[in-house]
């Protein structure tokens, strides 16, 4: 069976693109609604490897998802939050909670 370019543009497939990392989604919901620091997302998720998170923190601000900001002073000081956009991806995590 021979697929159409439309096929790859769904947004299901689109999503799932963005979701499938395996911190993606923990990343998220750590994050939720406040500003955190790189520190505070690595202490709430211990698994996660340095570059692993700094990777996905990368990924995330590139879609649009999580916002970056960072302070001119000694050391850095770099905060994240959720955009608008990432706060509609919350209640589907709420969703799935057991």
């Amino acid at each position: 069976m021979e697929r159409k370019k439309t096929d790859y543009e769904c947004p299901v497939r689109k999503s799932m693109q963005i979701f499938a990392g395996k911190w993606t989604l923990l990343i998220i919901f750590q994050i939720n609604r406040r500003i955190v620091r790189y520190g505070e997302l690595k202490r709430a998720i211990p698994d996660i490897s340095e570059k692993m998170l700094i990777d996905e923190l990368k990924f995330l601000c590139s879609k649009g998802l999580v916002k970056k900001k960072q302070y001119p002073e000694v050391p850095p000081r770099v905060e994240y939050s959720l955009t608008p956009l990432g706060e509609k991806v919350l209640p589907i995590i709420d969703e799935n909670s057991l």
